[in-house]
């Protein structure tokens, strides 16, 4: 019998934006495991299982935690903010996993940045979209910016992930800069801080204004595209419906 090692996308943050299914694992799980930022997110009610984590950048030392409370006979669950299959660590434990072959890996989907925001927002990605990391950590910097011009040329509306950090302050600009040289800057975008928690914070803007706003690494971007507009105070990308 294999052991069974589920990697849960927990949502935005918000007890009620968790999947039934997230929460139903997580209670029969032993052994959680998580970034400590994603671990205080957890309803108080899973607070009394044991609860490992690693600091940022130890992802790997994370999955690894994972195999090894496996292998012992625990039940382990990996949780990741959003979905675990949309820049989270999914792919990582089927990576790592192939060393492991009596150990199971099951996904467990959740509500990602790019839909939670969304929906806070209005209806920007109504419509062909596409969701770009401006985290340079894994990704080089080149191409990221190829990305983003693809994204302008191909008229996505666009989601950005990761915009801001103490190492990344300028990162934003500098994305916004580039679009810049395809879209127009009245392009209708906004932005969503600390998306279902309570100190969330909501903002519609243009594109030339985003470029001089300050966000942090909490924060998920919006750029519209050529049909995106402001109606009655939220973001909305057009389908084309005749009206």
């Amino acid at each position: 019998m294999k052991h069974k090692i589920y990697v849960v996308g927990i949502g935005p943050g918000a007890e009620e934006m968790m999947t039934k299914e997230a929460e139903s694992v997580l209670k029969m799980s032993d052994t959680i495991i998580g970034y400590e930022v994603y671990l205080k997110l957890l309803p108080e009610a899973f607070r009394g299982k044991e609860l490992l984590s690693t600091p940022m950048k130890q992802e790997k030392e994370r999955c690894l935690l994972c195999f090894e409370k496996a292998k012992s006979g625990k039940t382990v669950s990996l949780v990741c903010s959003g979905d675990a299959g949309i820049y989270g660590l999914a792919g990582l434990m089927y990576e790592m996993g192939e060393a492991y072959p009596d150990c199971e890996i099951m996904v467990v989907s959740g509500v990602t940045a790019a839909a939670g925001g969304a929906a806070l927002l209005g209806a920007p990605i109504n419509h062909d979209f596409c969701a770009i990391s401006l985290s340079d950590l894994l990704t080089p910097w080149e191409t990221i910016e190829r990305r983003l011009l693809s994204a302008a040329e191909g008229d996505f509306a666009i989601v950005l992930y990761n915009p801001s950090s103490r190492k990344r302050k300028d990162y934003l600009k500098r994305a916004c800069e580039i679009l810049l040289t395809k879209i127009e800057k009245e392009r209708p975008a906004g932005y969503v801080e600390n998306i279902g928690r309570t100190d969330t914070k909501i903002e519609i803007c243009t594109l030339g204004e985003l470029k001089e706003r300050t966000v942090n690494m909490f924060t998920t971007v919006f750029i519209g595209n050529s049909r995106t507009e402001v109606i009655n105070g939220k973001l909305i990308t057009r389908r084309g419906y005749e009206l």
